[in-house]
Parts: C-alpha cells; structure tokens; sequence
C-alpha cells in the first residue's frame, strides 16, 4: 500500500540549501562556538558547570568520577558525544590551558607536553572558587532558565558570572563565516578596570589599558609588542600579540654557558617545540646551537647548549625566536554574542560594559528576589505575633472550630498566608522565648527590607554595592595569591636583532642548475656546466649559477614577476633535481628567463619582449612569499624578457630581432619600483611586432666601447657613433660579423 503525503511544497533547491545552511550556521554561531559577553563561556562549559552544582560537587566537597559528571551533561543538557564533553571539561581543568581553572581535577589530565587525560572512569573532579564565582546567585532568579532539550529539566540560558571570565580566561572558536579568539587576561587588573569603568563610564580604551596592559597567559612568557599596537588592538577588537619564552642564562665552568628556558609561550606543545628544534638542527639551520635538552619536572626547564662559548645568547635566541615557537603570535578576536545573543566584535570598553549591565541587572534580580522572600517572611512573622498576642483565643478556635483557617481570617483580619502558617506551627514554637526572637527577627528583616528598597529606588547605591563586589573579587583572586600573580611580563618591542641569513645556514659554494622544462638542482662546489650535466629525455641546461647556500636567488619570470628562493632550499644530491613550481607558485604559463643572486643595493634594468622596461632596485624585488612580488606590468600578450644588472656601466646597447642596434645612455631610463616602464627601442608593431621585438640588452661603460663574445673570443668596437642615439629610436642594422643568435653574450 502507497502511503499519501499531503504536504508538499514546491521550493527552489538553491533557496531550500540556503535556508537549512543558515539554520545550521546560527547554530554553531550560537550553541557551539562562540562565547557570551556575560559569562564567557560556550553552552557545553555552561552545561558542565551546572551539572557539577546540581551534583553538589562545589570545592569543600569531595570529587566524583568524571564519568558520572559527563553522563549527566549529555544525559540531560547537552545531546552531544561523551569524548567532546570530557575534552572540554577536561581544558577547563588544566592550569597550562586555562588561566584561572573551573573545575579542579583529581588524577591524570594531560601536560604541557600534549599527552592527553586518562579516561574519564580514572578521573574525578569538582568546582573551584572561580566557577562558584560565576554562579553566585543562581537560585535567587538572578538569571533566565530555558528547558532543556527533552523538556524534563531547566538550565541557566547564562550565568550570575560575579567573576569577569570573558577576558579572565579568554575563549577560542571557529563558527561558520566567523570566529572568535581572545586570550587570557589577569582577574586582578580587569577588576581595576571594571571600578574605574564605574566611576567614569566616558573613559575611554586608552585609559583602561592603564589598568590592563595586556594579556596575562597561563604559561607566563614575555610580551614583547609594541604599546602603539595593543592600543589599537583592544580599540579595534582584532590585533595580535608577540609572545616569547622566558629563558636566562646560566653560566658554567671554563668560561662555558647554557640557556635555559622556564616558560613557553601560551598553547605551545612542549615535546613538539624540542622536535621542531631538533629538526632545524638536523637540517643545519642552526649553526649556532650545539643540543637541547629537556630537564623538565613539574615546571619547565629547556637547557639549550651553544656550539662554543663564543656564541653571543641574544643572537642564538634570536635565531630561535625567528624559526621556533619559542616566539608566537597570537591573534585577538574579540567576537562574542552580546546581551542579545548577537555575534559582534567588541573592543576593550563594550566587553567589560555589558559585563557591568549584565552584573547590575543580575544585582537587581537577586534583590528583588530578596526583597520578595523578606516580604512573605514578614508577613508570616506578622500573623505569628498577632498570634502571641492572642494566644489563648487561637488555641480556643483552633480546637473548637470547624473551619479554623477562616475564623482565625476573620476574627484577627489574617490573610491566608498567615492563617495557614499559625494553623502549621508547633506546639513547641509557642513558648515566651520564641516570641522574642520573632520580634528580633522581624526587627532584622524589616531593616534589611528598607535597605532593598533604596538599592532598588537609587542606581547610584546599586552602582556603588556593584563596585564593591567587584572589588571583593579583585581581592580573593588578586596578585597576591598564588593563583592571580600576573605571570607574563612585558619586554621592549625593539629588542629583536637584525640577524643575518648567513647566521642560520651553513655558508658553502653551489652550482645551480635550471633545465628548459623548469626542473632545478645545486650541485656541490662551484663546477662548470657542461655537456657531462645529465637531464631527463627532452630536456636540457636553461640557465646556470654560482652562488652560495646563504644567498637570496633572484628569479625573473615572463609573467613580470620576481621571486626569491634562498640558496640552501634548492634541492641538492644526484638526479635531476626538483620541479621549481614545487617551490614557487609560478603558474603554468610563465617561464623564468632570468636568475641571479641578489645584491643588496644593486640595481636591474629590465624589459618586456615589447622593448618597454626600467631600472629598478634590487631591494625592492625580494619576494617574501611563494607568489612573488609583481614588478614589471605588462599588457595582454607580453611577455618579461630581460634582466640586466643596471650598476654595470652608463650605457645601453638594445638589440632588435630585426637585428637593429640601438646604444644610448643608462640615464634616460628612469628608476621606478614597478610598472610598465618607458620604451628602449622602437619597432614596427601593428599588433604582432613584425620586427620580433626585443632581442638582447647590455649595460656597459661607454669608454670601453661596445663588445661582444664569439666563438673566436671577444670582439670590441671603439667606434660606436653610428648607432648612437636618443632612446626610443628604432636604431642602425648590427655591425658586420656579430653574431646571428642575436645574443652579446654577457649575462650582465
């Protein structure tokens, strides 16, 4: 039998995929990856914090098993797989992970090193102060509470949060077209800044980084960026932040050292930074450094052996910073959901400013709620007087009438709180002494009733009880305990050093070899190519170079672009080498035509096959990435063709396929540090260039006259003044003899 559906739409398969993926991106951006403002945490940290209170498990209490902690959560709040809960609560355990840790753990849970937590049935847990901080107040309808995801059950949609966990310990996450990464902050600090906030709302970012000047990591480490740059990161809400390794030097016997490093930056891998080390030292870029050592216990000790005792410290740790994670940088994001549950990037000010709303809000709640329970309490107190006053009558209608809850109304005008609670007393509560302490009672809570009232009537007695409980935070979690010492310190931002390549690499001479197929080699030593260099079937020699493993190679391409590759990445050994797009993103339709070593103030002339060129700076074509940089602009069609070395003379010779000549001056080709440049020769072109265009270039000293190779030796005319002439000419046919490939046959 068919079975009949009746609902069935037409929807477009483009509008249906983008309605489910929105639906799917709010909620990863909402339920998974992004903080609140408020409490800083993420749904999965929410749930698990909650279950350990409704588990009583607060920090007087023993520990449990983390598996019935992780069984609750996903068994109640949170639908999820067990290993993602037990990961997060295991993070929010780890001292190195987190700067003022949740929840407190019993057992194995992880290093430094990377080595992950024992199972879950191993480990126990339970709250720490911080966490019962963050949900101070969370039976006194401080906060919203939504169902649960079966209905069964009620969870906090956020937390009281009296702690600033947001900036305190920071928050990292990867949503759907957006993310979050803000590092740890010192509690002490941020709470200054929260007092400050409250007595001048108008200060502005500056004046808070007076009281928070930056990031204080777990791992402690140095920061080492410029004041300029964490201003206009907390401003903006995006920024980064420089951090090294804490290290000294410790000095020995003999006049000999050794560097020892006690923190690491934030998130580094221990065992992984000592491979990464020890893998530079295998490939020989680090010169300097003869071993490491890890002579780590609980705290971290990285002992690192200089070659000899000449090494200066400042440079091998310079070498270090630049090649290892012994210096990182970490981005700052400070992406969050506000009040609202909206995504925004916040800067310094916002973030703590909805903390603060959110605290007085929270304030209010909690002494609404008090003022409420106070009321009832009153009353009952009220109608428990009424009662001793009138004692015997009460006992009389209690005994002797049908419906006592209405006499006792009706008679002492008792509202049915009241009644009820007289008719539910005890015998017990009825002696004289219990009357004075009902009225000692009443005395106190009518006290603090008209106390709640003024809080509630006047924000500026709210605002001043709100200052002074973050300032009892700033107190238990203060740079004077243990726990809230500011760990990482500042350093100068200029204190790297200039460090030359040839520091990092093995200096020794090379031959690189470049075949026509783009296939490229160093041979060791300097050797002469010859017919003896072997290349794969169909190929063969394109160009070749001598230069040393510390040099930056220039490579000119037909797409107009340099790009730089230093000599000791060039593959070395038997065989024919490596691709060299497996080292540039040269893309496919470009060829290099020219390769040089760099020298530092130099200058290039360079052209198009068009004959349209310029000199240009050498310091200005390194390329720093695998794209290159783009110096010579070309139109559709061209193509890069020449590259000369610039400082070699005052004169140009342009030689035309048309095998015309043209010599002028150097000085009318202008400098520029890119662009399409200005014509050298001129050429018949009605699109096609039917005189082939640009042939060859030589920069050479006029004095010397004009020469060039042939297989006889080189040749050298001293009259050159019949192909003298302004740039742009289109110049006189070659001198008799010169060579048909067209070539002079200098590479500079």
């Amino acid at each position: 039998m068919t079975k009949t559906v009746e609902d069935v739409r037409d929807v477009q398969l483009g509008e249906a995929l983008g309605d489910r993926y929105l639906a799917y991106a709010l909620s990863t951006i909402v339920s998974r990856s992004l903080p609140d403002v408020r409490d800083g945490l993420k749904p999965v940290h929410r749930r698990l914090l909650y279950a350990m209170r409704q588990l009583k498990l607060d920090p007087a209490s023993g520990f449990k098993k983390c598996a019935r902690v992780v069984g609750d959560v996903i068994g109640k709040y949170h639908p999820h797989g067990d290993s993602a809960v037990y990961e997060a609560l295991v993070r929010l355990a780890q001292d190195f992970a987190v700067r003022y840790p949740l929840i407190e753990g019993q057992g194995n849970f992880g290093n430094i090193d990377g080595d992950n937590a024992a199972a879950m049935r191993y480990t126990e847990s339970r709250l720490t102060e911080v966490a019962q901080a963050l949900m101070d107040g969370l039976d006194e309808d401080s906060v919203d509470f939504r169902k649960t995801y079966d209905g069964e059950d009620e969870e906090p949609i956020v937390l009281p949060a009296a702690f600033p966990n947001l900036l305190a310990n920071g928050a990292a996450g990867i949503a759907v077209g957006m993310a979050t990464n803000i590092p740890p902050h010192n509690a002490a600090e941020l709470c200054d800044a929260l007092r400050h906030l409250i007595a001048r709302p108008e200060a502005t970012v500056a004046e808070l980084l007076q009281f928070v000047p930056g990031p204080d990591f777990p791992t402690g480490g140095i920061l080492v960026e410029d004041p300029l740059a964490i201003r206009e990161a907390y401003e903006t809400g995006r920024g980064g932040f420089r951090l090294r390794a804490r290290w000294a030097k410790e000095t020995l016997s003999h006049g000999l050292y050794q560097i020892v490093v006690t923190e690491i930056p934030y998130q580094v891998q221990k065992s992984k930074l000592i491979e990464r080390v020890a893998e530079l030292m295998a490939q020989k870029k680090l010169p300097l450094l003869a071993d490491i050592r890890d002579e780590s216990t609980e705290d971290v000790r990285l002992v690192l052996e200089p070659r000899n005792r000449t090494v200066d410290a400042e440079l091998l740790m310079e070498q270090l910073f630049r090649l290892s994670e012994l210096e990182i940088r970490f981005s700052l994001n400070m992406n969050v959901l506000d009040a609202a549950g909206i995504p925004a990037v916040l800067d310094l000010k916002q973030v703590l400013k909805q903390f603060l709303d959110h605290r007085h809000e929270v304030l209010e709640r909690r002494s609404r709620h008090r003022l409420a329970k106070i009321r009832h309490r009153l009353e009952i107190l009220d109608g428990f007087l009424i009662c001793f006053l009138n004692l015997d009558e009460v006992i009389r209608i209690i005994r002797e009438d049908d419906d006592p809850k209405a006499s006792l109304m009706a008679t002492f005008k008792l509202t049915e709180v009241q009644a009820e609670a007289i008719l539910n007393m005890r015998l017990r509560s009825l002696r004289r002494l219990e009357e004075m302490q009902l009225r000692t009672e009443h005395a106190g809570l009518s006290g603090e009733a008209a106390d709640l009232e003024a809080l509630l009537a006047d924000p500026a007695l709210r605002w001043r009880k709100l200052d002074a409980e973050i300032a009892d935070i700033g107190t238990r979690f203060g740079k004077s305990t243990a726990l809230g010492r500011r760990r990482t310190d500042f350093g100068e931002a200029g204190e790297r050093i200039d460090v030359p390549v040839e520091a990092f690499i093995e200096k020794e001479p090379i031959s690189i070899v470049l075949s026509q197929k783009g296939w490229i080699r160093a041979l060791k030593g300097h050797v002469e190519i010859n017919g003896e260099t072997k290349f794969k079937d169909g190929d063969d020699l394109a160009l070749t170079l001598q230069a040393q493993t510390t040099d930056k190679i220039l490579f000119f391409a037909t797409n107009g672009r340099f790009y730089t590759l230093v000599g000791d990445r060039i593959p070395r050994g038997r065989g024919f080498g490596e691709p060299l797009r497996l080292h540039l993103d040269l893309p496919n339709d470009a060829e290099i035509v020219a390769m040089r070593v760099y020298r530092p103030g130099g200058k290039l002339l360079i052209a198009s096959a068009s004959a349209y060129g310029f000199v240009v700076a050498e310091d200005a074509v390194v390329a720093q990435t695998r794209t290159g940089k783009q110096i010579l602009n070309l139109n559709d069609g061209e193509t890069a063709a020449l590259c000369r070395a610039a400082d070699a003379g005052d004169t140009v010779a342009s030689l035309g396929q048309n095998r015309r000549l043209l010599i002028f001056t150097l000085a009318e080709i202008p400098e520029m540090a890119r662009g399409r440049g200005v014509i050298l020769q001129k050429f018949k072109n009605d699109g096609l260039f039917r005189d082939g265009g640009l042939a060859d270039l030589r920069v050479y000293p006029g004095a010397n006259g004009l020469q060039w190779k042939t297989e006889a030796g080189v040749r050298t005319i001293a009259d050159v003044a019949p192909w003298l002439g302004k740039r742009a000419q289109v110049g006189r046919p070659v001198p008799t003899g010169f060579p048909r490939n067209l070539r002079f046959g200098f590479e500079d």
